[in-house]
């Protein structure tokens, strides 16, 4: 594989002659570069006018390498041919070398230039570019091409330190100025030539103006582009003052994945310190790192997500429920985001946003973050690419834990990984609980191992004090939740009302293409005559089906049912004008089958009141056609001897009503990823529900139901 390097545009803040006096000093030993031994000259030659001065040179060199590679190459020293073309008209000078030494299994080759700075003749730019090809070395080829991209590297900042050096030595001598090239003195009939000459590109020049059709144009002519070829370049300092310390190396991978966009990427050319991110997140392998962006692109493109800030209002339900916001920054100058995990009731925001609210409220807290990021880089004067979170988990309990979230949240983290890499500079956990690690080992397989490395997490009271949160924020930075003085405007949370679940009859308004076309909870109605029912195929036996669902209006029969037939789906027909818009209702159990002979109940039936939550799981034991049933709770009939209950009359009372709601998840696991699993989590423990189901079991099957209101 070939190994390219290309260098930023590096700035001499010295005049073009004055750089090339330094330079020279290199010649024809360099004290100051150790394997630089020496160089003897092969050809010289000048123009008529001197304004061209070629030299080329055998330069030797001694490459840093095993005593035993060397033996076994038989070399000492290696050497290069070095050409030397200055225009002293122009003001420019022209490197080009390439090995002499292994030319037939080895090819380097440097290009390096020096040229007046287009904003300020009197200073000095240099550009440097080289590659490296080995082609076979005695089957060493991965040892020498680390030897020597190793020292190549070493020696670049070097080259810049010595040119200083040897800047400065003249200047210690007393020569600050040396002037420019001019033309020798002209004969008459040279003098008459010149003229000549003269009114011919006058002529030209005036045929441009006035919109004259020819081959050759004026340069004020050309576009903007054409007339600065050198705008879209990258300066050393730059990259120091915004961006931050690289190796060459790193700015040679930022240069030339810089350089590919503009050359073939259609569209927005995305910021550097955005393409260096990427960069860092595939650890500078240039062909990672633009596979990975170009993606990020295309997403960003699909999806209008450079104009989220623009577009993205939250709902008045997120700004009230959801736990997190920006405050201050940390004492390195990164933005602060404070996010009170506890206290947000995360399954309460996705039944009632769903997904895509939270999904696109997350997408511009991570916009807003890399803007502040921008403007925290002008006010301190230093690079500040990414942000500081304070997450407190104070509250965390086993109702956050439940497996439809951490799905939504696994899916919302794999988003932001893909596409706002190496943005988290340092995430701080407080008062982790006791449930914190089972969390942890849920999520931390899916955050990149660059990014597990800036977490730090305390439990109980450690955050306070030496080694605490003084450490990373400022005194008068941490909030007073925590023990601080600052006050902190983030809201405090507390449970969603059910009544604020969202239905199909309640979509979300947005003109916007959605994210995610596949939602975690659906929603469907239960109708008078017509319940709702949803089939799950096993195939091997000791399977787990877990559901989870919240009953929105009327209450509903829970049953779970086995059949080795598969049932054919229809939906039903109804009149009522709320229908269309209420949500599916699909009946699979065939009017014609019979109980105990074409299918069986595989649990007792559960009665399920309105606004209570559902959670359970069912343990299989043959393959088969699984069907999830919830149909519309009825009085049962009186007998002679007994009085119909309360909760049954009111239950009467609702069937006039025609439709009950409900919103479901449910979800097929192997029985060796079911153990520990989030779906067998929610008991009677947690601190937002209470346990009111029965659990019942079979020598069939194990199945359980757990009930919260």
């Amino acid at each position: 594989m070939v190994q390219k390097y290309q260098s930023p545009v590096r700035v001499y803040k010295y005049p073009f002659e004055l750089v090339m006096a330094a330079y020279e000093k290199r010649f024809p030993t360099c004290p100051e570069i150790p394997v630089f031994l020496g160089s003897e000259i092969l050809h010289e030659s000048r123009s008529d006018d001197g304004a061209i001065h070629i030299i080329e040179r055998s330069c030797k060199l001694n490459v840093d390498a095993p005593r035993l590679l060397k033996k076994i190459a038989g070399v000492e020293f290696v050497f290069f041919i070095q050409k030397n073309t200055v225009n002293w008209k122009e003001r420019t000078l022209l490197i080009e070398a390439h090995n002499e030494t292994f030319a037939n299994r080895v090819v380097v080759l440097e290009t390096c230039s020096y040229s007046v700075h287009p904003e300020n003749e009197d200073w000095t730019c240099f550009e440097q570019s080289a590659s490296l090809d080995i082609k076979s070395f005695f089957g060493f080829e991965s040892t020498v091409e680390k030897i020597a991209m190793k020292q190549y590297t070493a020696n670049i900042k070097r080259g810049k330190e010595v040119i200083e050096h040897y800047l400065k030595e003249l200047i210690f001598q007393g020569i600050t100025f040396i002037p420019r090239w001019t033309p020798p003195p002209v004969s008459k009939k040279e003098e008459r030539t010149l003229t000549v000459g003269r009114d011919l590109n006058l002529a030209s020049e005036e045929s441009c103006a006035h919109g004259t059709t020819k081959e050759q144009t004026c340069s004020s002519c050309l576009p903007a582009e054409a007339a600065s070829p050198d705008a879209d370049k990258l300066d050393a300092d730059y990259i120091e003052r915004y961006l931050g310390q690289l190796t060459p190396m790193q700015e040679s991978c930022l240069i030339r994945l810089r350089q590919w966009l503009q050359e073939t990427h259609k569209g927005k050319i995305p910021k550097d310190e955005h393409i260096l991110r990427f960069l860092r997140a595939r650890d500078f392998n240039i062909d990672k790192a633009r596979d990975m962006l170009c993606q990020s692109l295309t997403w960003r493109k699909q999806y209008q997500v450079d104009y989220i800030l623009q577009t993205w209002r939250p709902p008045p339900l997120l700004e009230e429920y959801y736990t997190g916001g920006w405050h201050y920054q940390d004492r390195d100058g990164r933005p602060l985001y404070i996010l009170r995990l506890g206290q947000m009731d995360t399954k309460g925001l996705v039944k009632a946003l769903g997904e895509e609210s939270l999904l696109r409220h997350v997408l511009s807290i991570n916009e807003e973050g890399q803007k502040r990021c921008e403007e925290n880089t002008n006010l301190f004067g230093r690079p500040i690419t990414s942000w500081t979170c304070l997450v407190d988990l104070e509250g965390l309990n086993m109702r956050h834990l439940w497996r439809p979230g951490v799905k939504a949240l696994l899916r919302i983290i794999e988003v932001v990984e893909d596409n706002y890499p190496e943005t988290l500079g340092r995430l701080l956990i407080v008062r982790a609980p006791r449930v914190f690690p089972v969390l942890w080992t849920l999520v931390s397989p899916f955050i990149n191992e660059n990014t597990r490395q800036k977490f730090l997490i305390y439990s109980g009271n450690n955050y306070q004090g030496p080694g605490g949160l003084v450490d990373y924020l400022d005194k008068d930075v941490i909030p007073d939740f925590l023990g601080g003085e600052c006050m902190c405007n983030v809201p405090e949370g507390g449970l969603v009302p059910k009544s604020l679940y969202q239905t199909d009859e309640e979509p979300e308004n947005s003109d916007h293409i959605r994210l995610w076309t596949e939602t975690i909870y659906h929603s469907a109605c239960v109708l008078k005559g017509a319940p709702h029912e949803i089939v799950v195929e096993i195939l091997e036996g000791e399977s787990v089906i877990t559901w989870d669902f919240d009953i929105l209006k009327g209450d509903v029969v829970f049953s779970l049912f086995h059949s080795k037939r598969a049932p054919q789906t229809y939906r039903k027909e109804t009149t009522l004008p709320s229908t269309s818009a209420a949500g599916d209702n699909v009946q699979l159990i065939d009017k014609s089958w019979v109980l105990g002979v074409d299918y069986s109940r595989m649990e007792s039936p559960l009665v399920c009141r309105e606004g209570e939550s559902i959670q359970g799981s069912h343990v299989t034991r043959w393959p088969g056609f699984y069907i999830l049933q919830w149909k519309m709770h009825g009085p049962l009939p009186c007998t002679g001897t007994s009085l119909p209950r309360v909760d049954d009359v009111l239950a009467s009372l609702q069937v006039s009503n025609h439709k009950c709601k409900l919103m479901y998840y449910y979800e097929v696991l192997a029985s060796k990823d079911f153990r520990g699993s989030m779906s067998s989590l929610e008991s009677c423990n947690s601190g937002f529900s209470q346990l009111s189901g029965a659990t019942t079991s079979s020598n069939q099957s194990q199945s359980s139901s757990h009930v919260s209101r």
